[in-house]
């Protein structure tokens, strides 16, 4: 029924950190049992829509259909949308090389283009320079009033408009958000309906930030070509445990969010091995954050990635305040890359690099960051993932939707509402109506 597990997680460095609490530890573990027991239930009863997501296959195949037209002859895909109507997508795609430094601008069109920001320069520019008739827009606003997402659509409209292309534009254009509620539609269907643009429906019960796994993260995955299928089985793997009905201590999310809590430091550091892996660092940043930061509660998540940051943020993070806990994600990196010759090894003063490839080095440093905290008093979590693909990539995924649920149950707060970013759109929308 599952695949193989093969992500690897160990808190032993962690556990071994002076002054670790075994008890408390084991407290957070004990109390993590009453979270699985909930999400089973919920499982069980589908009032938790994202649990049912792992083993579904009804809904790939038309996933893939519209993923397919997205891409065909198109040279240009713009995703609109921000936080967790883009990060989940981005995420995905840089499994096919979308936003990587180096190889980004170099990939097999169509070229992605995350538009998640809201930048008066950047889209002006965009617009600008895209070739529009051979370019596609996909609008995604789950409640579909996201005042970004529909300012960056009309903006979109007007330019095809202006272009000349009017009569393209349902061709040109997808919309993606939930169904209209009671007869009543949102912003972004009255737009859509108004140019009859196509629309996809946003799974009502499953909100932004944790939508990766629904047509919100597969979509952009669909149109580059990913497997979506093995994305969902990953996640499935990583939901087994809690399903089986495993006890805490077997359970990996269980294990990561009891961690979390017992070492008790407000500041949580997710350090990445793998350039591929720098927009789930980002998707995991808002993840945490927005899911725990409530009541005065929550830790605050900061992403970085290896080993570049270490000559920016190590130091700090070694000999600076011992307020955080990281967690160390490693790759299968050795033996991959390129392999140094001898005579230039020993050229450049280091003859032990002969013979050996630039994935051993980044191996070895993955190791040396994670002992190096350890050893210097700082919590260290280890995740390693021996091969970045879209089974791994779904398992993360999952596994950390999985632990902000425990955590936030641990801590006592609602790991799906956001009440403060909320009062911040409708103040937002309040000055810009006023004029200030």
């Amino acid at each position: 029924m599952f695949p193989k597990k093969p992500v690897i997680q160990s808190i032993e460095l962690a556990r071994q950190t002076p002054g670790f609490d075994t008890r408390a530890y084991d407290d957070a573990l004990r109390g993590s049992g009453e979270a699985l027991a909930w999400l089973v239930a919920r499982y069980r009863d589908g009032g938790l829509p994202l649990l049912q997501l792992p083993g579904r296959r009804d809904d790939l195949a038309a996933i893939r259909e519209a993923g397919g037209k997205l891409a065909a002859g198109a040279t240009d895909i713009v995703i609109l949308g921000t936080g967790g109507s883009s990060l989940g997508g981005q995420t995905l795609a840089q499994l096919a090389g979308h936003a990587v430094p180096g190889i980004g601008a170099l990939r097999a069109g169509p070229r992605l283009h995350f538009m998640d920001n809201l930048d008066p320069e950047s889209y002006s520019a965009l617009l600008a320079n895209l070739p529009l008739a051979t370019s596609r827009f996909v609008a995604i606003s789950k409640s579909g009033g996201t005042g970004e997402t529909l300012m960056q659509t009309a903006a979109a409209l007007a330019a095809v408009r202006d272009a000349g292309l009017g009569a393209r534009i349902p061709e040109l254009f997808l919309g993606l958000t939930e169904p209209a509620k009671g007869g009543k539609r949102s912003g972004l269907r009255v737009l859509c309906d108004e140019y009859r643009i196509a629309m996809l429906d946003h799974d009502t019960g499953v909100g932004g930030r944790y939508s990766v796994l629904t047509n919100v993260g597969l979509l952009p995955a669909a149109a580059l070509g990913l497997d979506v299928g093995a994305i969902r089985s990953g996640a499935n793997n990583a939901l087994a445990p809690v399903l089986l009905g495993h006890p805490p201590a077997e359970v990996p999310a269980a294990v990561g969010a009891a961690l979390s809590i017992a070492i008790g430091k407000p500041i949580a550091v997710m350090m990445a091995y793998a350039d591929k892996l720098e927009r789930f660092t980002r998707w995991y940043v808002q993840l945490w954050a927005e899911s725990l930061g409530k009541e005065g509660k929550g830790t605050t998540p900061i992403g970085a990635i290896g080993p570049v940051d270490q000559h920016s943020q190590l130091q700090l993070y070694i000999a600076g305040p011992r307020d955080k806990l990281f967690t160390i994600l490693t790759t299968g990196a050795a033996g991959r890359g390129p392999r140094i010759a001898s005579d230039l090894a020993q050229l450049v003063g280091e003859p032990d690099f002969a013979g050996k490839t630039m994935g051993d080095l980044v191996a070895a440093q993955g190791r040396a960051t994670a002992e190096t905290l350890a050893k210097n008093g700082c919590p260290v979590r280890t995740i390693h993932i021996p091969s970045i693909d879209e089974a791994s990539i779904g398992e993360l995924l999952m596994h950390f939707m999985l632990e902000t649920i425990i955590a936030a149950h641990l801590m006592g707060v609602d790991a799906f509402d956001q009440p403060a970013v909320e009062e911040g759109k409708v103040l937002a929308k309040k000055y810009l109506t006023d004029g200030a």
